[in-house]
């Protein structure tokens, strides 16, 4: 079971933030580019953590709205993904900040 949620964030910098976060955490992370979008792994065992797999973060700008998905193993993955993404977000948007979340789980359809 995969554990889904997804936040529309509204900033005017949402590409700004995604490359930001992108060049952040490839420092110590997997981070596939595909034009604006950014997807991050975590591993399952980072941190000392031992969940049931890998969770991917997905960041992506739809102009002035930056999408913020999280796939994880777990709830608590997801849950502990979701505080880890606000903060560095907003330590970007320090200026804007903080920024509004907004979390939603997506209908079965969409989670695909």
């Amino acid at each position: 079971m995969t554990f889904v949620t997804e936040a529309r964030v509204p900033t005017q910098n949402a590409r700004k933030y995604t490359v930001q976060l992108g060049k952040h955490w490839q420092h110590n992370l997997a981070v596939e580019e595909d034009g604006d979008v950014r997807r991050i792994t975590f591993l399952r065992g980072a941190r000392g953590a031992s969940w049931a797999g890998d969770a991917l973060v997905t960041l992506a700008p739809e102009g002035c709205i930056l999408v913020c998905r999280i796939e994880a193993s777990e709830a608590g993955q997801r849950d502990g993904l979701k505080g880890a993404l606000e903060r560095h977000v907003d330590r970007f948007a320090f200026r804007e900040g903080p920024l509004k979340y907004t979390w939603q789980t997506p209908t079965s359809e969409e989670r695909q």
